[in-house]
């Protein structure tokens, strides 16, 4: 996600602690916080995908998705 969006987030949010967000202000915040939430469930997925556990007997074997 780009820093201008998540800086918009964060302006949103500080906003919010002032005053009532407008509805197209309410609107923006909800989509810019789904597609954060969605790059940060790609970015979790992608670093537990190349994970490994090391078990006592040595043996590396990949974490299995439930």
């Amino acid at each position: 996600m780009e820093q201008a969006k998540m800086d918009r987030i964060s302006e949103l949010t500080r906003i919010s602690r002032e005053r009532e967000l407008t509805e197209a202000e309410q609107t923006e915040r909800a989509a810019l916080r789904k597609e954060y939430l969605a790059d940060w469930k790609r970015g979790a997925e992608e670093t537990l995908s190349n994970t490994y556990i090391v078990g006592p007997d040595g043996v590396k074997r990949k974490l299995r998705k439930k």
